[in-house]
C-alpha cells in the first residue's frame, strides 16, 4: 500500500532510513523556474499558480512540525506526482510532466485526509513539449510490463480466492504472498489506477478518518488478519475474497488507459523505496503473515524495471547517477537473496525471524538505493 505513516517507524534504524530516503536537502535543478511549495501544519503556499505545461519542478520545504506529503492532482482526482514522508525542516524535489489544464497541489500535514489544496494552471498548447523517442519507448515498454504483471496476477489471485472460498485456511495462507507479487511489482504507478490501491492493499491503520474497518476495510490485508490473527474463514471472508477478485479484474482493465509518464515511473520508483523504508523494513506491512520479504523483493524488482527502461536516457544525461543506481540495485538484490534458499522461488524467510541487526542492514541498503533513486526523475526530465 503506497501511503506510509510515520507512526509505523518504531525503531531507530527505520527513522534513519526514512531520513536518508526522503533527502533532507533535496532540491531540483530547475532553479528559479521551479515552483516553490512551503508546506506547514496549516498552509500550503505555492510561488506560482500558473506555469507553462511540460516538465514541471517543485521545490518543497516542510516548515511545519508534522511529517507531510505533497501531491499534484489531475482535475478528476488522479495523481500526477507525489512525494511522501517529508520530515519537519526538510526539503524534497518533485519533477512531473503536465499537459495544459487545471490541477491542484495538495500538502497533507500528518499525511492524512484530503490535505490543504491550491488550484494551479498549466498553460500552453496541448503538446507542450515533445518527448524523446527513447522515453516514449520506455513508457510503452513499461505499460506492457505492467499489463503482463496484471495478467499473471489474475490466476494467482484466483488460487488464493478459491482457497478462501473453500474454507481451506492452510491453502489460503500458502497462496497469499504469491498472489501479491504482480501488484507489488507495479506499485511505482499504483496511483495511476484511481481507487484500486486503497481497495485492495490498505492496512487497517491506513483507513481514512471516519472509515469503519468493519465496513470499509477490504483487500489482501483484511484477509491476512482473518487468516493469521483470527485463524478463521467465514462468510464475510468469502465475500471479501470475491471483492478482491473483482477489484483485480478492474485493475487489469485500467492499465491500457492509465496515465504513465517517464517522470511518474521515476517518481513512483522513489516513492516505493520510501514505502519499503516505512513498511517492509519495519515489518509493518505484513504484520500478521510476516511475508514482508516477498513484498520487499517484488517492490525492488518493480522499481528496477522502471529504472532499467529509463536508463538509456538517464545514463546519457547523468552517467554517474546510472552507475550509482546499477551498483545499489545489485547490492540490494544480493542482500535480499540471503533470505531465500532458491533464487528461482519466492520462498523467503519469515520476517519475524529476521533480527534487529539484519533489519538494520536492510534499512541501510534501502537508504543507499533511495538516495540516487530520488534523482532519477530529474535526470530523465533534462
Amino acid at each position: 500500500m503506497r501511503p506510509a505513516r510515520l507512526t509505523a517507524l518504531t525503531t531507530a534504524a527505520a527513522v534513519a532510513a526514512l531520513t536518508a530516503v526522503t533527502g533532507c536537502a533535496e532540491k531540483s535543478d530547475a532553479g528559479d523556474a521551479a515552483i516553490k511549495v512551503a508546506a506547514s501544519d496549516s498552509a500550503c503556499e505555492v510561488s506560482k499558480t500558473e506555469f507553462p505545461a511540460g516538465k514541471v519542478a517543485l521545490d518543497v520545504e516542510n516548515k511545519g512540525s508534522k511529517v507531510t506529503e505533497v501531491y499534484v492532482y489531475f482535475p478528476d482526482g488522479r495523481i500526477v506526482a507525489e512525494r511522501e514522508n517529508i520530515g519537519p525542516g526538510t526539503k524534497a524535489a518533485i519533477t512531473a510532466e503536465v499537459k495544459a489544464g487545471e490541477y491542484e497541489i495538495a500538502c497533507k500535514p500528518g499525511m492524512k485526509g484530503d490535505g490543504i489544496r491550491q488550484k494551479v494552471k498549466a498553460t500552453g498548447g496541448a503538446a507542450a513539449e515533445k518527448r524523446s523517442p527513447e522515453l516514449d519507448a520506455a513508457v510503452a515498454e513499461y505499460r506492457k510490463y505492467v499489463q503482463a504483471q496484471a495478467d499473471e496476477t489474475t490466476p494467482t489471485v484466483k488460487a488464493f480466492v478459491d482457497a478462501v472460498k473453500a474454507g481451506d485456511l492452510e491453502a489460503a495462507k500458502k497462496a497469499y504472498a504469491t498472489s501479491r507479487i504482480g501488484w507489488e511489482r507495479t506499485e511505482p504507478v499504483a496511483e495511476s489506477f484511481g481507487d484500486i490501491d486503497p481497495k485492495i492493499d490498505v492496512r487497517e491503520d491506513g483507513l481514512e478518518a471516519g472509515q469503519d474497518p468493519a465496513k470499509d476495510w477490504t483487500g489482501w490485508h483484511r484477509l491476512e488478519k482473518s487468516l493469521w490473527a483470527d485463524g478463521k474463514i467465514g462468510d464475510e471472508e468469502k465475500k471479501l475474497a470475491d471483492q478482491l477478485a473483482t477489484d483485480i479484474t478492474e485493475w487489469q482493465k485500467k492499465i491500457g488507459s492509465a496515465e504513465i509518464t517517464p517522470t511518474s515511473m521515476a517518481n513512483g520508483a522513489k516513492e516505493l523505496l520510501d514505502e519499503v523504508a516505512t513498511g517492509k523494513v519495519t515489518g509493518e506491512e505484513e504484520r500478521y503473515s510476516h511475508t514482508d520479504l516477498v513484498d520487499f523483493k517484488a517492490n525492488v524488482e518493480g522499481a528496477q524495471k522502471a529504472y532499467e527502461l529509463l536508463k538509456p536516457v538517464a545514463a546519457k544525461n547523468d552517467p554517474e547517477l546510472a552507475k550509482q543506481l546499477d551498483t545499489q540495485f545489485a547490492a540490494m538484490n544480493t542482500l535480499l537473496d540471503k533470505y531465500r534458499a532458491d533464487k528461482n522461488t519466492y520462498e523467503f524467510t519469515s520476517y519475524d525471524k529476521v533480527g534487529a541487526p539484519e533489519r538494520k542492514e536492510l534499512s541501510d541498503a534501502v537508504s543507499a538505493l533511495g538516495e540516487p533513486l530520488s534523482k532519477l526523475a530529474a535526470a530523465v526530465a533534462k
